[in-house]
């Protein structure tokens, strides 16, 4: 980890393009502005690890719903006849 002193009004340069200015510092935290190309995402480290962990939880509930679907399709082994056609007025048949 590179570690910097900085004092407010400094700034830092990440890859040319990227640059952390310290705008103010106070008792407990610092004020930090960035300015970076549209397409860099920027995000605090907490926002961006609960994104994370809501995408990584939708895909599991993708898959699990796949699997179903999967299981639901190898047991449905009924032959045409059993399958009930619908009726002209949209009913089951019955």
């Amino acid at each position: 980890m590179l570690v910097l002193s900085r004092r407010a009004g400094e700034s830092i340069l990440i890859g040319g393009s990227i640059e952390v200015k310290v705008l103010k510092v106070e008792k407990n935290s610092v004020k930090l502005g960035i300015e970076a190309p549209r397409e860099f995402k920027v995000y605090r480290k907490e926002l961006y690890e609960r994104i994370m962990l809501e995408n990584l939880q939708a895909a599991r509930s993708v898959v699990k719903e796949l699997r179903g679907v999967m299981r639901f399709g190898e047991g449905d082994k009924r032959s045409d006849k059993e399958v009930r056609e619908p009726s002209e007025n949209g009913t089951d048949g019955e």
